[in-house]
This record gives C-alpha cells, sequence and structure tokens, in this order.
C-alpha cells in the first residue's frame, strides 16, 4: 500500500494496520527461519511499510499538536 493510500485512514486503522504488519513479519521470520520462505524479498517490503505507517502516525501526531498550540 503506498502512503498516499495510507494517509486516507484514520489512526485507529493505522494502528490496527501497524499491528498486522508486525504480526506478518514475525511470521516471515519464523519461515525463514525453517526454510519455508518462498519470497525473501517480502520480508523487506514488509519492513518499509511498518516505517511508513509510523511515519504518519507520527505525521499525524505533530499535527494535531500543532493544531492545540
Amino acid at each position: 500500500m503506498k502512503a498516499s493510500e495510507m494517509r486516507k485512514l484514520s489512526d485507529a486503522e493505522l494502528l490496527k494496520r501497524l499491528k498486522d504488519l508486525k504480526a506478518e513479519l514475525f511470521n516471515l521470520r519464523f519461515q525463514l527461519a525453517i526454510n519455508q520462505l518462498e519470497n525473501p524479498m517480502r520480508i523487506k517490503a514488509v519492513k518499509k511499510d511498518i516505517a511508513r505507517v509510523m511515519t504518519l502516525l507520527k505525521e499525524n501526531e505533530i499535527s494535531a499538536t500543532a493544531a492545540k498550540a
């Protein structure tokens, strides 16, 4: 999912997406350890998605505090 598509999501949806991505990363690492991973590049993609979600959450937090001030 692209960052532009993620920007349309609410904070609650972003947190749910973050939780799902972290679970997926855990499963991918487990599959890698037991040599059942079909696409090792998926790990890199999931890590980037996690970073995107965390960045958007931080941006939303900063904009919320700026709006209060």
